[in-house]
């Protein structure tokens, strides 16, 4: 099953006490790289966040995870100013007023609004009651955050798919156009030959004219790149049905179809297989851009 590397899942439920919001969200990337942002009274719990969407199968794309977590119950709760890191932000502000000549906004309230002035603690450290809470939450954002990234990888599927049959399409009509181009080819060039014969009152056996012809009409010749075409359509439509990530083996095999196209360009003499070859590189270069959003 083909999966988009871009997409969105929010939920937001109150559990045990708490006001639990989650939102996930990502976009394109080579590997896997998550980031968790939550406050430091759960910092704890990031690694298990990040362990906990890669075991759910999202292997590639840059992935960030905003949770916040507000306490409805807040007995025994208790809330320390930490002055060291207060003093240090204060600090860093008027620096950056004085610097860039910023208008003097600082007030308790707008520097209160970084929550990281304050240390909360809490009266027992529960670590599982509260990965638990938020595995509740988590789970029903990862889900809407997996079933946005199957849609969206089945519009590329069908899109990838409706261009790869024009790609396919072409491949015949190249293959008839090639076996006439390579005929007017030997033609020519066993009558260019004949004639440089004639004015230099040269005589060849009639067997190494026609020999030698064949041989060169031979490199215009453009079977084997159009078997491995259709050898690579082959793998494409496999890679298309099977249940891993593909998008690291398509775009390879993209590559190589269009290594392939652009050797029958450069071997063929016929314009009218010139013509094809660019639409086809067109197709080819659509679809390597569909295949960067695959996971």
């Amino acid at each position: 099953m083909i999966r988009s590397m871009t997409a969105y899942g929010r939920a937001k439920q109150q559990v045990n006490g708490k006001d639990i919001t989650v939102e996930i969200r990502s976009v394109n990337n080579r590997y896997y790289d998550c980031t968790v942002k939550i406050s430091r009274l759960y910092g704890f719990l990031e690694e298990r966040v990040k362990s906990h969407l890669k075991d759910a199968g999202i292997s590639r794309g840059k992935v960030d995870v905003f949770i916040n977590i507000d306490l409805v119950d807040t007995q025994g709760v208790t809330v320390a100013l930490d002055e060291a890191y207060a003093k240090s932000y204060i600090e860093s502000l008027y620096r950056l007023r004085d610097a860039f000549d910023l208008k003097d906004d600082i007030s308790v309230m707008r520097v209160a609004a970084n929550r990281d002035i304050f240390a909360v603690t809490k009266p027992e450290e529960d670590t599982e009651g509260d990965w638990n809470d938020l595995c509740t939450v988590l789970d029903e954002a990862l889900a809407g955050f997996l079933s946005m990234r199957e849609a969206e990888g089945a519009r590329l599927c069908a899109d990838i798919c409706a261009k790869k049959a024009n790609l396919e399409a072409a491949v015949p009509e190249i293959e008839a156009l090639s076996k006439e181009d390579t005929a007017n080819y030997a033609s020519k060039l066993e009558a260019r030959l004949r004639g440089v014969l004639a004015d230099h009152e040269l005589h060849i056996e009639e067997s190494r004219i026609l020999t030698e012809c064949a041989v060169f009409a031979d490199k215009v010749a453009v079977d084997e790149e159009t078997v491995r075409l259709q050898s690579h359509f082959r793998a494409f439509d496999e890679m298309l049905s099977a249940e891993e990530p593909i998008g690291r083996k398509l775009d390879f095999l993209i590559q190589e179809m269009n290594r392939e196209t652009n050797t029958i360009g450069s071997k063929a003499c016929d314009v009218r297989i010139a013509k094809i070859v660019v639409d086809m590189k067109n197709e080819i270069e659509k679809i390597r851009e569909q295949v960067q959003n695959i996971e």
